[in-house]
């Protein structure tokens, strides 16, 4: 009972602390995302920035030597040698001014061009003016492939990564360069994976915020905001309508989180274990006294007042316990003892009373048997004077002197005879009473 109290405690409190510790590492990964979300825009930015003023330190010092084909590809020969993020630059001339749209001074839609590879780029654009009249553009091509692996070194998490999303759905950025300039929604349909098309979707209207996602087979946090570019002067402020994400596995957010918790619950769980075979060990090693004394009670109910208990040593209630258990069978040994003896001696005395009560008996049997011989005795010699005395009685006037004195001396004979008995029954009588 005491372990499982300790137990639904234990694990009230760890579900309390992990659940709020939880929450601390969700705000914090949140936290984390929106600053690293940050960092990679600006660092985006920041190469999108040296691209675009090297292609206008660039674009200046072409312009005298419009009409000089060899110095123009010297140009931008060395522009491309010396930015580490410029694939190609290149001119487009045109006869058609109006083939050229002068709305679009900046990045323009990614494209696929060719330079020795199938490669996905983006093209940074500038209109090339002979007077006031539009003669041709100079694009300046980024490969997005190398642009992604240098922002995958950056990314915040061992597992994460980044990615760059156009208006339009297609890809800017992506670990895998097979994806890249492809659209999104088209591949999230292909793996019908709802979640992953509402956080696209959330990303093309430009909202800040964070979606769960399953991508690969494992659970994703994807944290997206707009991508805006910094104010700079000189720079051309033109919304492009990138968005901006950070896609986190969710182990790389709780997989620490979750270790711990598993190591704790396994310490818990070992720990709970331990304490209760410390405690059955404690408990049984505190009962085996008492189990003593309840075996030495059973032996007492059954009538071994005299089977030894053992001493203890102990001066706990235990111990008290046993002392005075001790105490107690002595005192009912002693008392048992004391009994047994008075037993012997009323059996002893008993048995002398009986004896004396059968000796009484029969003495009185001997008595009653002497009586009645006695009785037996007398009888004749009383009848006999009873009858001499009725003769002499009956006929007095008819009965001679002789006759007469030979009665008497037979009444005489027979009331010696009495007397003799009497004084013989007398005689006994103080036998039996001596």
């Amino acid at each position: 009972m005491v372990i499982g109290a300790l137990a639904i405690l234990l694990v009230v409190s760890l579900c309390i602390m992990f659940f709020y510790s939880r929450k601390a590492l969700r705000e914090e990964a949140v936290s984390g995302a929106a600053q690293a979300l940050d960092a990679t825009v600006s660092r985006i930015d920041n190469i999108l920035l040296d691209v675009e003023q090297a292609t206008g330190n660039v674009y200046f010092k072409m312009m005298p030597y419009l009409r000089q084909p060899e110095k123009l590809k010297t140009y931008t020969q060395r522009l491309v040698d010396e930015n580490p993020y410029i694939t190609d630059a290149h001119f487009h001339w045109t006869t058609d001014p109006d083939s050229v749209d002068t709305s679009i001074v900046g990045w323009i839609t990614p494209q696929h061009q060719f330079i020795n590879q199938n490669e996905a780029l983006t093209t940074f654009r500038l209109p090339i003016y002979d007077g006031q009249q539009i003669v041709g553009a100079f694009d300046v091509s980024v490969s997005l492939t190398q642009l992604s692996k240098i922002m995958l070194e950056g990314k915040p998490s061992p597992n994460s990564f980044c990615i760059l999303l156009g208006k339009d759905g297609k890809l800017i950025i992506f670990p895998d360069s097979t994806f890249l300039n492809k659209n999104a929604f088209e591949m999230s349909k292909q793996l019908d994976n709802d979640a992953e098309a509402d956080a696209l979707h959330a990303m093309t209207l430009g909202q800040t915020g964070y979606k769960s996602v399953r991508m690969e087979g494992q659970d994703c946090y994807v944290f997206y905001k707009p991508f805006v570019r910094a104010e700079i002067r000189g720079r051309a402020q033109i919304d492009l309508g990138w968005s901006a994400g950070i896609i986190y596995p969710e182990n790389d957010i709780f997989g620490d989180y979750n270790r711990l918790l598993t190591m704790v619950l396994i310490i818990a769980v070992v720990g709970l274990l331990l304490l209760l075979v410390h405690c059955r060990v404690l408990i049984h090693r505190q009962l085996v006294p008492l189990r003593q004394l309840e075996q030495s009670a059973q032996a007492i109910a059954e009538g071994s007042y005299d089977e030894p208990i053992a001493v203890s040593r102990r001066q706990d209630e235990v111990g008290r316990l046993q002392k005075h258990f001790q105490q107690m069978q002595q005192s009912l040994a002693t008392r048992v003892g004391e009994m047994q003896r008075a037993s012997d001696l009323l059996k002893e005395r008993g048995e002398v009373l009986q004896a004396a009560y059968e000796q009484a008996q029969a003495g009185d049997r001997m008595k009653i048997n002497f009586l009645y011989n006695m009785s037996d005795q007398m009888m004749s010699p009383v009848s006999g004077i009873n009858e001499r005395v009725k003769t002499i009685s009956d006929h007095t006037s008819e009965l001679s002197e002789e006759e007469t004195s030979r009665l008497v001396d037979e009444i005489q004979q027979r009331g010696n005879t009495i007397t003799a008995l009497l004084n013989q029954l007398i005689t006994e009588s103080e036998k039996i009473m001596q």
